[in-house]
């Protein structure tokens, strides 16, 4: 009974341990795809996401600049003024409707060569067709057609090529002429990934709060750079403002040319007008003078025969009649010259009457030759002259002079000249002034094209930044979930090591209770059991086997994927 209990024991529990033991040593192997199936998820997302990259850089150009075709005149010509308008800086014109073969050629040969591409001259068209090969263009084109570009039936698709080239090259143009892209990112995810393979999460926290301080401070520095180009530009524009708002120069000189104008002219009429006076006064004095000279010579008259009469009364017989009749007469002289003296006096009056009047228009002469000495000091020109009113002239030319004929005129005439000199040359530096504005404006152009930049690449740090976090915070949640399990199966693997712990040492005591009766049984049992052992232990060292062999593995996938990385961001860069 002891016998057949301790063998079904043994039997029964010896089977049952290597059992437990298997399922103990089975449970990591079928718990042991869980890193590499995430591990393969990253792989293929890091390639969709690559492979996304390229495949968003490499059609690019072709979203930049859609093929269309060249069947029609009208789209034929607008091809054309493309490429004649790339082609202009190399002094290449293709003229319509049918280009030169030499033309054509050189322009095959420009093109290739801003492709970093150039052609031999011995076999470009070899060249040529190797390189629409390699760049997978969508126009076909044959060497018959290379070899006569310059005919009507070869033309549209050599026109289709050059368009398709000059479009490619002005693509490569923008990006050679683009800031590189910085390496700091592509620097932060490749080490990111790195250390999240390599299973150190304290490392990768280190580093994402390492960038994410870099990050801010670049952001910061972008936003102060934004904040004093704003600045610049509005300083700029209230400077632009400003001078616009300002009174023109020019308008000022020519307000001063027609001030100096209109002073000329006033002054030429006022002269003019004190002329024409002075000349109505000296033909009124003369005239007077002629009727003082006939009052004269009819007083001398008059006195002659006077005298006259007088001789010949003497010389006469005189009876009363007579005396009577030369007292009429005597009288009548008297009355006659009574009326001469008070013609005499009126005359005598008008003459000083006119004297007064001369000596007031001389009084206004000199008034206004001292207006004209001041306006003459005021103009600034290149003699010294000043007008001197002669009082005792009995001219025009002798009161005023001759020499400002000479002498003021063509003086007056340099300055016209001269200040319509300075008008020129002002309006030339208004023209400077505008084109500087211009320029002002040209660059508070750029600028605010390079703020609209900064900012949308700060807007797009700031994406990849949040769509970390997000990456970093799915990825540690996904981790605890992962710890979670991971403990949960531990803690289940330590409980069935407890209980076959306690089964073993049921197992103990019972077999040395039956030890002393089954010794000769135990002997075969330990052979049994030494042959599970032996299985047991094969089994052991395949699964260690297994285990290197899969770390073997992860370490080369692991740095397969640390390559592929550094030679994404190598390529991207």
């Amino acid at each position: 009974m002891r016998r057949g209990r301790g063998g079904g024991g043994g039997g029964g529990r010896h089977p049952k341990a290597p059992s437990s033991s298997a399922a103990v040593d089975r449970t990591p192997m079928t718990d042991q795809p869980l890193y590499p199936r995430n591990l393969d998820h990253a792989f293929s997302r890091r390639d969709s996401d690559a492979f996304s990259v390229c495949s968003s850089m490499g059609t690019a150009p072709s979203h930049a600049a859609p093929i269309t075709s060249l069947s029609d005149r009208a789209s034929q010509a607008a091809a054309l003024r493309a490429v004649n308008a790339y082609l202009a800086p190399a002094a290449i014109h293709l003229r319509p409707p049918l280009p030169p073969a030499k033309d054509i050629v050189a322009a095959f040969h420009h093109l290739a060569d801003r492709l970093r591409y150039p052609l031999k001259p011995a076999a470009w068209e070899d060249d040529l067709l190797a390189l629409l090969r390699s760049l997978g263009c969508p126009y076909k084109v044959t060497r018959s057609a290379l070899k006569a570009p310059g005919t009507p039936h070869s033309w549209p698709p050599l026109l289709s090529v050059l368009y398709w080239l000059t479009l490619l090259c002005r693509a490569t143009d923008g990006l050679a002429a683009s800031p590189p892209p910085s390496t700091d990112l592509m620097t932060y995810i490749t080490e990111s990934y790195y250390l999240f393979l390599t299973g150190e999460d304290d490392a990768v926290a280190a580093l994402d709060d390492d960038y994410h301080s870099k990050a801010r401070a670049q952001v910061g520095a972008l936003g102060v750079a934004i904040q004093d180009l704003e600045k610049e530009v509005q300083d700029l524009e209230a400077k632009r403002s400003k001078q616009m708002s300002a009174p023109s120069r020019l308008k000022a000189l020519e307000e001063k040319k027609d001030a100096f104008t209109a002073d000329v002219q006033k002054f030429e009429a006022v002269v003019k007008s004190w002329s024409t006076k002075i000349k109505e006064k000296e033909d009124a004095l003369v005239e007077k003078e002629k009727e003082l000279e006939a009052k004269v010579m009819n007083c001398q008259q008059t006195m002659a025969e006077n005298e006259e009469l007088l001789k010949q009364v003497e010389t006469q017989v005189v009876n009363v009649r007579d005396v009577d009749r030369m007292a009429r007469e005597m009288q009548a002289v008297e009355h006659d010259i009574a009326k001469l003296e008070n013609a005499n006096a009126v005359l005598e009056e008008k003459g000083w009457e006119l004297e007064a009047a001369l000596v007031s228009k001389l009084e206004e002469i000199e008034g206004l030759a001292e207006l004209c000495n001041q306006s003459l000091r005021k103009l600034k020109p290149s003699i010294d002259f000043q007008f001197e009113v002669n009082a005792k002239g009995s001219s025009p030319a002798e009161i005023l002079g001759t020499t400002y004929k000479t002498t003021l005129k063509p003086a007056l005439n340099a300055l016209a000249n001269e200040t319509k000199r300075l008008i020129i040359s002002k309006r030339d530096e208004s023209i400077d002034l505008q084109k500087q504005l211009q320029g002002i404006a040209k660059m508070l152009e750029e600028k605010r094209s390079h703020v609209s930049v900064l900012q949308a690449k700060h807007n797009e740090m700031t994406g990849q930044l949040d769509s970390l976090d997000r990456e970093i915070q799915t990825h540690v949640s996904r981790c605890a979930a992962d710890a979670r399990k991971l403990k949960d199966e531990l803690e289940k693997k330590e409980h069935h090591m407890s209980t076959v712990e306690k089964e073993a040492e049921e197992f103990l005591k019972n077999s040395e209770e039956g030890l002393q009766a089954a010794l000769r049984e135990t002997d075969e049992e330990t052979q049994m059991c030494a042959r599970e052992l032996l299985k047991l232990i094969d089994s052991i060292a395949e699964y260690k086997e297994f285990v290197e062999q899969l770390t073997a593995e992860m370490k080369k996938d692991l740095y397969e994927c640390v390559d592929d990385i550094a030679s994404l961001s190598a390529k991207i860069v």
